[in-house]
């Protein structure tokens, strides 16, 4: 495994039982949770995802045994907090295509990553509906679906390209009272043109 501070990157094949263990929905979603909202306990996961405190202790102690998160601070003594141990997930596409445990875990992912596309975009409508955000928000926020004609090699410096400017602004905000988590998701999927008989046939419906 390579980590850093900030990040945890996998790789199927030293990572095998890692890998298996994340490939679960519920432990994603709780991994995501810790990532997004702070540190918390099982109970407090539990009333978040609608599931039983029993149900996330035991997901959230199969992610502390492949290091994705570690116990927190307590309040008090009665209950375990955890934290999540870096800010993002991250592995090689083509290593992970290598492995049928690597193809399903990229495939899950971005599932639930489109789940919580959706989960987001109600959250921030109810957010700038009840006034929990401020008006500024409403002109810079969206979702663009353009679809550009790219080569690999053009939508791989895109990628490095973003993630450059990312950094450079969280960084600069960092210390900003004004800044708020932003949920931003981005999206490089290419897709091959359709073949003959499945154009007539589009075209015959």
């Amino acid at each position: 495994m390579d980590s850093d501070e900030h990040r945890r990157l996998l790789d199927p094949e030293r990572d095998t039982a890692a890998l298996k263990a994340l490939t679960h929905p519920l432990r994603i979603r709780l991994l995501g949770l810790l990532r997004q909202e702070g540190p918390a306990t099982a109970s407090e996961l539990a009333a978040r995802t609608g599931e039983s405190s029993a149900s996330t202790s035991y997901h959230l102690r199969v992610l502390a045994k492949y290091a994705f998160i570690a116990e927190a601070e307590h309040r008090d003594g009665r209950e375990r907090r955890w934290r999540a141990l870096h800010t993002l997930t991250s592995w090689s596409n083509e290593t992970m295509e290598s492995t049928a445990a690597g193809r399903a875990f990229v495939s899950l992912s971005r599932r639930q990553q489109v789940e919580h596309l959706e989960s987001s975009l109600a959250r921030h409508e109810a957010d700038l509906a009840a006034e929990r955000l401020g008006h500024e928000w409403v002109e810079p926020s969206g979702i663009s679906d353009s679809m550009p004609r790219l080569t690999a090699r053009s939508l791989t410096e895109l990628w490095d390209t973003v993630a450059r400017k990312l950094d450079e602004l969280t960084a600069r905000d960092a210390d900003d009272p004004r800044a708020e988590h932003v949920v931003l998701l981005t999206a490089g999927l290419p897709l091959a043109p359709p073949a003959r008989g499945d154009t007539d046939q589009q075209g015959a419906s």
